[in-house]
């Protein structure tokens, strides 16, 4: 999908400032409410806007340990194994990769004991040949794509004119 600078400008906006409603956005923008609206549902439709829900704290419900496990997979069983992690609570998210490993994991726990049952929950999935985790000790930057959105170039220029 291409984004034009409404597009950007609107997303900008979103990023900024997530909990204002669609017609300040409008306001804000210069474009009637309809085109803001209009845009919105174009971005949502193609898969840019992926969703609305709060982002919750994992340790402000208890789960303290942020750990990151490498799973190492047995051929032909990559979708059986994804199958049942998602039936874990605890991973809460995980990627197919390339490289040493065939899945990687990103768990909670509330204590290393937990993250300890929580692995052998992982190893006890038919496939799992074996785990490598580590724990993390410090999120230095969170989660983010505002500075994505910002980088974008402009309507009209290629990123290398950008």
């Amino acid at each position: 999908m291409t984004l034009d600078d409404l597009d950007r400008a609107l997303l900008l906006a979103l990023l900024e400032r997530p909990r204002v409603g669609l017609r300040e956005h409008a306001r804000t923008l210069g474009v009637a409410r309809g085109t803001v609206q209009a845009r919105f549902v174009r971005l949502q439709e193609a898969g840019v806007i992926t969703g609305f829900a709060p982002r919750v704290s994992p340790s402000a419900l208890g789960y303290e340990v942020l750990a990151f496990v490498t799973l190492h997979i047995a051929q032909g069983r990559l979708d059986a194994v994804a199958e049942h992690l998602a039936s874990v609570p605890e991973v809460v998210e995980a990627h197919s990769i390339t490289g040493d490993g065939d899945l990687w994991c990103r768990v909670v726990a509330q204590s290393n004991a937990h993250l300890e049952r929580v692995i052998q929950q992982l190893l006890a999935s038919p496939g799992v040949e074996r785990t490598q985790s580590e724990i993390s000790l410090t999120e230095r930057v969170p989660a983010r794509v505002l500075p994505l959105v910002r980088a974008l170039p402009r309507a009209g220029r290629r990123r290398e004119e950008a």
